[in-house]
C-alpha cells in the first residue's frame, strides 16, 4: 500500500508538472469546468483502481492467513500422532517383555 501511495503521488506530481509546462500562462482565474471534470475523472479512476488493488490484496492476505492456520493445525495433528505412536511403541515393548518373561 505504501508503494501504491508513493506511485500515486509521483504520478500526481508529473501531471501537475506537465500541466504547467503545456500551459505557461495559466492562472487560477482561468480554471474552467473542463479542468474540474478532468480532476474529478482522474480521482474517480484512481479510486476504482485503488479499490480493485485493495480487493485483490485483501483476498491474498486472507488466503495466506488461511494457509497459516492450516499449517498450524497440521503441526498439532503431527504432534498428536507422534505421541500416539510413542505410546503404541511403549505398549508393544511392554507386551514383548511380558511374552519373553512369562510369570507363572
Amino acid at each position: 500500500m505504501k508503494g501504491l501511495s508513493l506511485t500515486g503521488l509521483i504520478l500526481l506530481a508529473v501531471s501537475v508538472l506537465l500541466f504547467y509546462l503545456t500551459s505557461p500562462n495559466f492562472r487560477i482565474n482561468d480554471l474552467q469546468m473542463s479542468h474540474v471534470m478532468g480532476i474529478m475523472g482522474g480521482v474517480g479512476i484512481g479510486l476504482i483502481i485503488g479499490g480493485m488493488v485493495g480487493y485483490v490484496s485483501k483476498g491474498s492476505a486472507i488466503r495466506a492467513e488461511q494457509k497459516k492456520k492450516e499449517f498450524k493445525q497440521l503441526q498439532k495433528d503431527k504432534e498428536e500422532l507422534e505421541k500416539q505412536a510413542a505410546e503404541i511403541a511403549k505398549r508393544e515393548a511392554e507386551l514383548q517383555a511380558q511374552n519373553q518373561n512369562p510369570q507363572i
